[in-house]
């Protein structure tokens, strides 16, 4: 609140308006489920970023595995005294300790192979917007093709050309999401092209360079986080279902959807441990990312604020 003095000598209080980052986190906490699915997004990232320091053991070691210790109960202690609060799946091996590692591997397919699209999406995106003519239509008719496809299907068809291997993964994931980053900033930055200050970037014979990536690209971002927040989140899920099927990652690497798919079998027997805890993980994983990047849109879009 300022307080200032007029001509006729009384004072007036102002208020000073908010800082953008100050209102923009108001507005995204205001929401109580959007508070709540930060805050356990914000702990799946630590416990997947710390999991090698966090977990009980390291499920992938040989050495610490027993097969002696196969499909244990949750709470069941091994012969050595280890408590196995999830139980064990079928090698053996701690649940609790390969749901960590798992979270760490989606986490980090999710996140690199949104990056990298979110880049190569972009920046086809920002050119088809700023350049028109025949490159959009070439550039957005690649894009139609594609967005013609399921998703699934495409990432189906990559991963039985390439193999297994996180590598793989990320590149199919890759050419799965980039069309959506293209069509995206595509039409963020068609509105922002006809703007003023283009065309006065324009009138001072700025280079193209500068014009895109100093003035078009910022105005660009919100509609972009929002778009990777959820696509992330769709990332995780495709590189689930691709394990579970059994072309995506190896048995040796630790992935949710393996664990998923190892428990399957076991379903029938009551062992539902193996599959269903994996299961949980991977469910809350995906529906905090989902309502934070819905929070994200509310907040982000002008249209959508009270």
């Amino acid at each position: 609140m300022e307080v200032l003095q007029n001509e006729d000598g009384r004072t007036e209080k102002f208020s000073k308006p908010d800082p953008p980052l100050q209102r923009f986190l108001e507005n995204f906490f205001e929401s109580k489920v959007s508070t709540g699915a930060f805050a356990v997004l914000l702990l799946i990232l630590i416990l997947g970023l710390f999991a090698p320091l966090i977990s009980p053991t390291d499920p992938y070691d040989l050495a610490q595995v027993d097969v002696m210790d196969s499909r244990l109960e949750p709470g069941s202690k091994s012969y050595t005294g280890m408590t196995y609060w999830l139980g064990t799946d079928g090698a053996g091996r701690d649940l609790l300790s390969a749901i960590l590692y798992g979270l760490r591997t989606s986490l980090s397919v999710g996140v690199l192979s949104g990056l990298i699209a979110l880049a190569i999406g972009g920046a086809f995106g920002l050119i088809a917007a700023y350049f028109g003519g025949k490159v959009e239509t070439l550039i957005m008719r690649v894009v139609d093709i594609q967005l013609g496809f399921p998703a699934i299907l495409v990432a189906l068809v990559l991963v039985a050309l390439l193999g297994k291997g996180v590598d793989k993964i990320i590149v199919a994931l890759v050419v799965v999401q980039w069309a959506y980053y293209a069509r995206t900033v595509r039409g963020s930055a068609l509105v922002e092209r006809r703007k003023e200050y283009i065309e006065a970037a324009t009138c001072l014979a700025l280079s193209h360079q500068r014009i895109v990536f100093r003035h078009l690209l910022p105005n660009c971002l919100p509609p972009l986080i929002v778009v990777g927040t959820l696509q992330t989140a769709h990332a995780i899920s495709l590189e689930a279902t691709l394990s579970f099927l059994g072309i995506g990652l190896p048995i040796t690497e630790p992935s949710l959807g393996l664990l998923i798919a190892n428990g399957f079998e076991y379903m029938l027997s009551q062992r539902y441990w193996i599959s269903f805890f994996p299961g949980i993980a991977l469910l809350i994983t995906i529906v905090s990312i989902n309502l934070v990047g819905d929070q994200l849109r509310d907040v982000l879009n002008p249209r959508l604020q009270k």
